[in-house]
C-alpha cells in the first residue's frame, strides 16, 4: 500500500505507474480515492469543529447553571445534544468511507523502481547475468520423474490415492537429498549472519492481507474451513507478519532471518499442476530469507540477497542466470524483483528456482512495521528471497549432476549431510 500523500500530491505519477504495469482498469480507482479522501477530511473537519463547539457549550452550561440561569442552560443543552447526534452520524459515515478508501488503496500497485524494464508479462523479462557454464552432455537426460523413479525415489501413485494430484512421496536417498539441500541452505545463511527460525505454518487473514494482494491470495492460499487461518505459501508471510504492529529500535536494524517451512499452494492459473513430475505441485519445502531494514539500505540488501542464492546453486554444480522482472510481471506490492533460473540440460533452457524482491514500505504500511529514531517513527522496508525450494532445486541438481549410467553425483557441499556419500545409484 502506497502513501496516500503521494496520491494527494502527485496523482499523475501514480497513474503513470499503473499504466506501466498494464493495469489501466485501476486508473479510475485513483480518482475515486481522491474523492473519498476529500470527503473524509471534510467530515473530520466538521466533526472536530462540532467537538470544539460542544466543549465550549459545555463550559458555558456550567457557568449558567451556577448562575441559576436554567432556561438558557437548557437551550445550550439542546445544541449540545444536536451536536452529539451529528457527531455520531459523522463518525459512522467516516468509518464506512474509510473502509471503502482502504479497500481501494490496497488495489493501487506500489511504485516500481526507475530501472525496472517495461513489459506486459514474464516473456519480456530481461536476462542480467549468467553464472557457470551451461553444459549439455553427450548422453540423453531423462525427465526428472524418470530419474527419480530409477533411483527408487518418487511415488506419485500412492500420493494420488492419499491426497490427489499435485502431491508426491519422496523416498530413500532422494528424500535425504532434499533434506540435505535445505540444511545446507540453512547453514549457509546462518554463516552469512542470518538468524534461523521455524515460523508458524498458518497465519490469520490480517497478516495475509498485509503481505500480498487479493489476487495473489486467491490464486495461492488454502483457507482452513471455519477458522480465520490460511496455510502459508511461503514462510516469508509469517516471518514478515512476526513484526506486525511493532515499533523497532533503530539499533536493532537490520533484521536478517532465514526460515524453514513447508509451503502449500493452490497453483490456480494457466500452468496448472504437473501430472508426472514435481515441478509445479501443491506442497513443497523451502528455505527462505527476509530482511527488514532502513529505507536507504534496502537496495544494497536486495543485491546481497540474490547473490547468496546464486552462490548456493553454484556450490551445487548448477549453472544459473538472473532475470530482471519487467513491470507487468511484478506483483502489486513489489518495487523491484529478479528471478534466479537454473540450467536444464534436458530442456536446453533455464527455469525458475527462486525469486528476490524488495517491496519498499508496502508491507510495512499494511502491517504497521515501523522504526523509532532520532527523527521520530517511520515505516521500514521489507525484502525476501528464496534460498532453496525443495522440488525445483532437486530437479536442477538431478539434471546437472547426472551420469550416463543413471547415477547422480552428490555435490561436495552436500556430502556431510548425506553421511559422506558421493553418489546415488539406480536401484537394480
Amino acid at each position: 500500500m502506497i502513501d496516500i500523500n503521494l496520491i494527494r500530491t502527485n496523482p499523475e505519477l501514480v497513474k503513470e505507474n499503473i499504466k506501466k504495469k498494464f493495469q489501466n482498469e485501476k486508473l479510475k480507482n485513483v480518482d475515486e480515492i481522491i474523492k473519498l479522501d476529500e470527503k473524509i477530511r471534510e467530515l473530520k473537519k466538521e466533526g472536530d469543529n462540532l467537538r470544539s463547539s460542544r466543549n465550549s457549550l459545555s463550559s458555558q452550561i456550567g457557568l449558567l447553571m451556577k448562575e441559576k440561569k436554567i432556561e438558557e442552560a437548557n437551550g445550550l443543552k439542546s445544541k449540545v445534544q444536536a451536536n452529539n447526534i451529528r457527531i455520531g452520524d459523522i463518525e459512522k459515515e467516516e468509518a464506512a468511507l474509510s473502509l471503502e478508501l482502504k479497500k481501494l488503496m490496497m488495489t493501487i500497485p506500489n511504485i516500481i523502481a526507475d530501472d525496472v524494464p517495461i513489459g506486459k508479462d514474464d516473456s519480456e523479462n530481461v536476462e542480467l547475468e549468467k553464472f557457470g557454464e551451461p553444459i549439455v552432455p553427450d548422453f540423453e537426460i531423462p525427465y526428472h520423474a524418470d530419474i527419480l523413479n530409477r533411483l527408487g525415489g518418487l511415488d506419485k501413485d500412492s500420493a494420488g490415492r492419499t491426497s490427489g494430484n499435485g502431491f508426491y512421496y519422496l523416498i530413500g536417498d532422494s528424500a535425504r537429498l532434499v533434506t540435505a539441500m535445505i540444511n545446507y541452505g540453512r547453514d549457509y545463511m546462518i554463516n552469512q549472519g542470518f538468524t534461523y527460525c521455524i515460523p508458524p505454518f498458518m497465519i490469520r487473514s490480517d497478516v495475509v492481507n498485509g503481505v500480498m494482494s487479493f489476487a495473489e491470495m486467491n490464486a495461492m492460499m488454502y483457507k482452513i474451513e471455519g477458522e480465520d487461518l490460511f496455510l502459508i505459501g511461503t514462510s516469508e508471510h509469517s516471518m514478515i507478519g512476526k513484526f506486525k504492529d511493532q515499533i523497532i529500535k533503530e539499533e536493532s536494524l537490520p533484521i536478517t532471518m532465514t526460515s524453514y517451512s513447508p509451503c502449500f499452494r493452490k497453483e490456480v492459473g494457466a500452468h496448472g499442476i504437473e501430472e508426472r513430475g514435481i515441478y509445479r505441485v501443491h506442497q513443497f519445502e523451502k528455505q527462505e530469507m527476509i530482511v527488514i531494514c532502513k529505507p536507504e539500505d534496502s537496495m544494497a540488501w536486495y543485491n546481497k540477497m540474490w547473490k547468496y542464492t546464486v552462490e548456493i546453486f553454484q556450490n551445487l554444480n548448477i549453472p544459473v542466470r538472473t532475470l530482471e522482472c519487467c513491470s507487468g510481471d511484478l506483483a502489486d506490492l513489489k518495487v523491484k524483483s529478479c528471478d534466479v533460473e537454473a540450467w536444464s540440460p534436458r530442456q536446453k533452457k533455464y527455469f525458475e528456482v527462486g525469486s528476490c524482491s524488495t517491496l519498499g514500505d508496502a508491507q510495512a504500511r499494511r502491517l504497521g512495521i515501523r522504526a523509532k529514531g532520532e527523527k521520530g517513527t517511520y515505516y521500514l522496508h521489507t525484502l525476501n528471497n528464496t534460498v532453496l525450494a525443495s522440488t525445483r532445486a532437486l530437479i536442477a541438481l538431478l539434471e546437472n549432476n547426472l551420469n550416463a549410467d543413471g547415477s547422480v553425483n552428490i555435490p561436495k557441499a552436500l556430502r556431510p549431510y548425506m553421511g559422506g556419500k558421493d553418489k546415488i545409484v539406480p536401484i537394480k
